[in-house]
């Protein structure tokens, strides 16, 4: 029971939540935006959106699910110019969509098995856990570099009586894509 809600938290994060979030905060920014970087030591948007793709790819959709690994890490970062906000999103959209169906399949047995990935051995569930806290960190630095590079557009909950509704979608829990 604990397993299943574990693999559906993860889902609901993965699918719903956080590229929800992405979309409202970097689609409306200029393309020029999402290449620029902070200082020298830091990533830009695009970066970290390639990086997030990459990330999932590797662990969740090659690792756990068994399909070839092609990444390339390094390129993720040292990238200082490429596609625009839209077609970022909807790569990332597109990897989380297969990810998505390969926690589908996944039930509690499946968890403590054993896959290797990145050349260190963990299991089904450490490699989910580690993509979800992973993708909710870089989230953060996302939505903070928009935050910095236009000031008042995000925007994520509308305070009401004091509880904070989500203004991205659906009730917590309904995995519905925007």
């Amino acid at each position: 029971m604990a397993e299943q809600s574990f693999i559906e938290r993860s889902r609901y994060y993965l699918a719903f939540e956080y590229p929800a979030k992405i979309k409202l905060a970097v689609l409306p920014l200029p393309d020029e935006i999402i290449w620029q970087r902070p200082n020298e030591q830091s990533n830009s948007i695009g970066n970290l959106l390639l990086h997030l793709s990459g990330n999932i790819r590797q662990w969740i959709v090659c690792g756990i699910g068994g399909a070839p690994d092609t990444r390339h890490r390094a390129s993720e970062f040292t990238a200082s110019e490429g596609p625009g906000a839209a077609a970022l999103v909807a790569d990332l959209e597109r990897t989380l969509s297969d990810a998505d169906a390969v926690l589908a399949q996944l039930d509690e047995t499946k968890l403590t098995q054993t896959v290797k990935i990145q050349g260190r051995d963990t299991t089904v569930l450490g490699a989910v856990y580690h993509v979800v806290e992973h993708f909710g960190m870089h989230t953060g630095q996302i939505l903070l570099l928009a935050k910095m590079f236009a000031p008042g557009s995000v925007r994520f909950y509308e305070d009401a009586g004091g509880i904070a509704v989500p203004l991205w979608g659906g009730a917590e829990g309904t995995p519905q894509r925007l």
